[in-house]
């Protein structure tokens, strides 16, 4: 970043508690991978190999390899670890995980049929060895829609009290589920009920994969606010957000 003057909002150096962005590769060329981790991994502090990318991807050693270099951990997508559940192979993703070098795993249930409880204890059997990252909410809209904000409450509580070290709110890479209505706009209600529940915001990561909810969730918490499935592309325009130097969240100083 340039030297300036300007007074910007301050921005933890990695590595960072908080105001942390999740970028997502959706299955990006490793050369391209490659370029956006040179240019942009200063800004990033995880990257997370989208639902089952990871598994298929012919050099993700390579990709991981680059992450490494940089200081970014990395972790595969909820689905994947799903998928390996589902066929009672969680054993197997672990040790694909540990073969890889994770130290980050994410454990959903966002589309399985897994409870809660069920989707704790998982979190409470890896925490000590991974860093867990869970996540709350449903991919399909309708089932996320029909959960109360008390059960998302007590979701989120109960992954963090099983030894989550983050919790994601879901929202896909669409912005059209979790904690977003099926036409992309924030379920404000929602949001709030979490906010006031007591659970801290430095433990939350919000899914932002457009610049709408981005603007949301900084002009709402602040520039320190958690956001992930952050496109490698939106990476410095989400970080523009954050300090103020992009019109919806410049300070108009009346």
């Amino acid at each position: 970043m340039i030297h300036t003057q300007l007074d910007l909002p301050h921005r933890e150096v990695k590595p960072r508690k908080r105001g942390l962005t999740m970028m997502i590769d959706p299955g990006l060329f490793t050369g391209l991978f490659e370029d956006a981790v040179d240019s942009i991994g200063e800004h990033v502090d995880l990257v997370k190999f989208g639902w089952g990318t990871g598994l298929i991807t012919k050099d993700i050693k390579r990709k991981i390899d680059i992450l490494r270099s940089a200081g970014i951990a990395f972790y595969f997508g909820g689905t994947l670890f799903e998928r390996y559940a589902v066929e009672g192979m969680v054993a197997e993703w672990r040790e694909l995980c540990r073969t890889m070098g994770a130290t980050h795993v994410e454990v959903s249930n966002g589309t399985v049929a897994m409870d809660n409880t069920e989707k704790a204890r998982w979190v409470a059997r890896l925490a000590d060895e991974f860093v867990v990252i869970s996540e709350v909410g449903f991919k399909d809209s309708g089932r996320s829609e029909a959960l109360a904000s008390a059960q998302w409450i007590s979701y989120i509580q109960e992954d963090l009290a099983a030894g989550a070290h983050l919790v994601t709110a879901e929202a896909r890479e669409s912005g059209r589920s979790g904690i977003c209505r099926p036409d992309g706009r924030p379920r404000d209600d929602l949001i709030e009920e979490i906010l006031d529940s007591g659970v801290p915001t430095d433990r939350l990561l919000f899914e932002a994969p457009n610049k709408e909810l981005q603007t949301y969730f900084i002009r709402r918490l602040g520039p320190s606010v958690n956001l992930g499935n952050i496109r490698a592309d939106d990476v410095i325009a989400l970080e523009t957000l954050r300090l103020g130097l992009r019109s919806d969240t410049l300070p108009t100083g009346m």
